[in-house]
């Protein structure tokens, strides 16, 4: 028997986003969540597990926004989610030298992690991007470092013997496609309908295995990581013209007037 692996990422929570004055992202005092399309993950690997013949589902991840003594706390409760939901067990690679991450470094990490752990995985099933990067990119890399056929965007997926057959969204058009197994798929939202872990479950994911590794711990240099120079927040001005009139025609006359010297609406 072997196992599922289930990519899970530690992401800035997009609905707490905070910036300076100057419009600079406030990065460190961003918190951390388990991004969502991880979760449909998760609840895929549930759905298949009896059907792939896995002997359990575990959790890898790399934390990629620092520094690592603050967001310790917060990649945690993002992996014990994702126990709560079902994982049997999580690893998380910690090292002040992968922050910030790039798609590169993040899955060679994730290979190195995977190796580390002495992990045959039937299948590798990830989100079809995370919700503070969205580049789609390192379950890709992943596939192409192990050697494995990759799917992505997958909205739908089957396990028949020894192959999967999914039904990719290629937002024009649907795609079916098969693949033999082992492989490594990514998923959208559509592909299922996360559930919610019962109190009882919250409770045991605190007994599942959660263990850290560094870099040296899975043998691997990260020297050439890349540097965040700058991230900003899109500065929106409001413009605060008042219109005044007599009448309600000539307000609506200059109304008109000023959004189409505006470039608003076009006559």
């Amino acid at each position: 028997m072997s196992e599922i692996v289930v990519l899970l990422k530690p992401a800035l929570n997009p609905g707490m986003i905070k910036a300076d004055a100057e419009g600079n992202l406030m990065l460190e005092s961003i918190p951390l969540k388990l991004s969502d399309i991880d979760r449909n993950a998760v609840q895929l690997a549930n759905d298949i597990k009896g059907s792939l013949g896995a002997s359990k589902i575990v959790g890898i991840a790399i934390l990629t926004w620092g520094p690592v003594a603050k967001r310790m706390k917060d990649a945690e409760s993002s992996l014990r989610e994702a126990l709560a939901m079902g994982v049997d067990e999580a690893h998380l690679l910690v090292d002040d030298k992968l922050i910030p991450g790039d798609p590169v470094t993040t899955a060679a990490a994730l290979k190195a992690l995977i190796d580390k752990l002495g992990l045959q995985p039937k299948l590798i099933i990830a989100g079809e991007a995370t919700v503070d990067g969205f580049t789609g990119q390192v379950p890709g890399r992943l596939a192409e470092l192990l050697g494995l056929p990759y799917v992505s965007f997958a909205k739908k997926l089957e396990v028949q013997g020894d192959k999967i057959v999914a039904e990719r969204d290629l937002e024009d058009y649907l795609e079916k496609v098969e693949a033999p197994l082992p492989a490594v798929v990514s998923v959208t939202r559509e592909i299922n309908t996360p559930r919610l872990p019962t109190l009882i479950q919250i409770r045991r994911a605190f007994k599942k295995p959660l263990s850290k590794y560094t870099l040296a711990d899975v043998g691997l240099d990260a020297s050439s990581v890349a540097k965040l120079l700058e991230a900003r927040v899109l500065a929106v001005q409001r413009k605060q013209v008042i219109i005044e009139g007599d009448s309600l025609d000539e307000i609506a006359e200059k109304l008109l007037d000023t959004l189409v010297s505006e470039g608003v609406i076009k006559l």
